[in-house]
């Protein structure tokens, strides 16, 4: 008997799980990875629940995608791949991992961190995708490292970064050859302000 789920999911797509230093920094980040699907675990809701309340950017992050999901989702069930935006675009789940894994984050790193059972939501899709590439997503570098130790691939969510910082607008613009008729009219102007 197939695994719930595995029916639903393209096998030449990713399968990126999102951590919640990524929902704190961006709530939309679910619809950011194209045509890949993207995984959520239990305990990523779990923490955003204590992040709702207040005034802070985290806060309104928090919020956002708590509605989000409840908007993607309508009447279908979180816990079976639900489609995205688009048709083009990939599907979401929220993971449970309630299955004995080959290799257990709380075993090895200790059970009193979250993080250690986001690790683990993300080993079990690559136990039960064998044949897919399953990614962690986070802001969180010790998180990262500790899934690259566990053999899972790890990434830190770089929407929104600036990609080349020679390319910005340095902030001032030399401009030549202007008349100085204009310039001394300026010069009054500034001088009428005060």
């Amino acid at each position: 008997m197939a695994k719930k789920g595995k029916t639903h999911i393209n096998p030449t797509k990713k399968i990126f799980v999102l951590d919640t230093s990524v929902i704190l920094y961006d709530h939309d980040a679910i619809n950011n990875f194209h045509e890949h699907d993207v995984a959520i675990p239990i305990q990523v809701l779990e923490e955003l629940d204590h992040f709702k309340s207040g005034n802070d950017t985290r806060n309104f992050e928090a919020r956002s995608f708590i509605r989000l999901i409840d908007q993607t989702s309508k009447q279908q069930l979180i816990s079976d791949w639900v489609q995205l935006k688009t048709e083009s675009a990939g599907k979401f789940r929220v993971i449970l991992n309630d299955q004995p894994l080959k290799i257990d984050a709380e075993e090895i790193f200790g059970k009193s961190k979250t993080d250690h059972k986001i690790l683990n939501a993300a080993l079990s899709l690559k136990e039960e995708y064998v044949n897919k590439k399953v990614v962690l997503v986070s802001k969180d570098i010790c998180l990262r490292l500790k899934a690259k130790a566990l053999d899972l691939h790890a990434e830190d969510y770089e929407t929104g970064k600036i990609k080349n910082v020679d390319e910005l607008y340095a902030g001032k613009t030399e401009l030549s050859n202007f008349p100085e008729s204009i310039i001394d009219e300026g010069k009054k102007k500034q001088m009428h302000r005060c």
